[in-house]
């Protein structure tokens, strides 16, 4: 049974990395600490409120004591909880700091800022003060207003935080919690391709079977910029792209007086989706018949970023789709969106942002992403076969004390153990037992 030992060697968890410096210091930090009130700051540096009550409540449940090791039976964390270990220990390995923040802002900055949102509908209420506040339902809008540009500097930032918004699943208000990471100052080509490997080996920690679809915004921009489309059918042609509706594409041009070889050629655009190594050669000509220095320069800039993937292991992951568009007004440069086997829409999405950092003021580039961890409930309900391995039976007449001990034994011998008087309707279990005297005895299998 694979365990996670917090304070010894790392045991077989999958998605973490044993072994690595950074771990062994969090090992050796935690060893030092010598009383609540040091476990407490050291903890709250590191985890969330919620994070930090259900490791106590699985150390509770795992028997540990105070000066024992702290195992924790992976098999008890959900498939998103496993991720989030993963995922930060994957972004501190490169660096990146958690930062925290509040789970409200002013609700003047999501008003200002709707089209960014994944939804425009936002939970508010009135603070003491006076002020209208919201709990936020995104988190880069936070941290953009709460940093500060540092000339020449990246700061390289990760999350994992609750936001408010409305469930895709429940079509209702929902606390879902999101991780991500923020590159932001000054932004180059290794930035850029570490975010995107970052965003990728993100993937392979949630499945194996995983695809990043990359695309370069600023491709885009210069041909519907040639067509001088007013705003609203600029954004009925992106909406158009996104969602690879060539049909409709050609109408929106035909309408709109554009000529027929730019938009088949903007429709081969919108079409392709491949490989990199067989991409790349097709866009280089589709582009170069129009002879746009400014669209040369911008494949230039997709090449230059693609190129760095070349000959590693993440390579045949990568996609360039180009119905990743995002929002013209905030977004510019390279996007992307991952997409993992089971779950039918995109659980990753990012891109470099400068036009949004813009508008808020800075003068820093900033490229990032984030997870909708809330989209792996999928895969959680795919992997758990069973809710429980051993039902126990007993019945009132049975001595507590020897139902205690037969559980205890089962759950030392690896079992998840659930006592019950009758079997719960509905739940899926390994196996079945009854307390018999002093011993658990087995029934049947499921």
């Amino acid at each position: 049974m694979p365990f996670v030992n917090f304070l010894g060697k790392a045991e077989r968890f999958p998605m973490t990395h044993p072994g690595s410096e950074l771990i062994d210091r969090l090992y050796r930090a935690t060893l030092g600490l010598k009383t609540p009130a040091e476990c407490a700051a050291f903890f709250e540096d590191l985890c969330t409120i919620t994070e930090i009550q259900n490791m106590a409540q699985r150390l509770r449940g795992s028997g540990g004591k105070s000066g024992e090791r702290m195992n924790i039976d992976s098999n008890s964390l959900k498939y998103d909880e496993r991720a989030i270990f993963a995922l930060r220990s994957l972004y501190s390995r490169y660096g990146y700091s958690c930062y925290k923040m509040s789970k409200f802002e002013e609700y003047d900055l999501y008003v200002r800022n709707k089209d960014f949102l994944v939804s425009d509908s936002v939970i508010t209420f009135t603070d003491t003060n006076g002020r209208l506040m919201a709990l936020k339902p995104d988190v880069t809008l936070s941290i953009i207003r709460h940093i500060k540009d540092e000339p020449g500097v990246v700061q390289k930032l990760f999350y994992n935080e609750n936001v408010y918004r409305i469930s895709q699943k429940t079509r209702t208000f929902k606390e879902i919690m999101q991780v991500g990471l923020e590159c932001v100052g000054a932004i180059d080509a290794y930035c850029i391709g570490e975010v995107l490997t970052l965003a990728a080996e993100s993937l392979r920690c949630i499945s194996p079977r995983c695809v990043l679809d990359v695309a370069h915004l600023g491709i885009i921009a210069a041909i519907i910029d040639d067509f001088s489309f007013s705003e609203s059918v600029r954004r009925a042609v992106l909406k158009c792209i996104n969602e690879k509706n060539v049909h409709e594409l050609s109408l929106i041009c035909a309408q709109s007086g554009v000529e027929e070889n730019k938009s088949a050629a903007l429709r081969q655009l919108v079409s392709l989706c491949d490989r990199p190594a067989a991409a790349m050669p097709k866009l280089r000509a589709l582009l170069s018949r129009s002879g746009s220095a400014r669209l040369a320069e911008q494949m230039d800039k997709l090449e230059r970023i693609v190129v760095q993937f070349k000959g590693t292991d993440l390579e045949d992951m990568l996609r360039v789709d180009f119905s990743v568009a995002n929002d013209l007004n905030y977004y510019n440069g390279i996007v992307f969106r991952g997409f993992v086997e089971g779950v039918p829409t995109g659980v990753l999405s990012g891109g470099q942002y400068d036009r949004l950092m813009r508008k808020m003021k800075h003068q820093s580039g900033a490229i990032g992403f984030a997870i909708y961890l809330d989209l792996l409930e999928r895969l959680d309900h795919a992997e758990r076969t069973y809710d429980v391995d051993t039902v126990l039976l007993y019945d009132r007449r049975d001595d507590p004390r020897a139902l205690r001990a037969a559980a205890a034994k089962l759950m030392a011998g690896g079992h998840s153990v659930m006592a019950q008087k009758e079997v719960p309707e509905g739940i899926k279990f390994r196996q079945l037992m009854r307390l018999d005297g002093n011993e658990a005895k087995f029934i049947e299998h499921a």
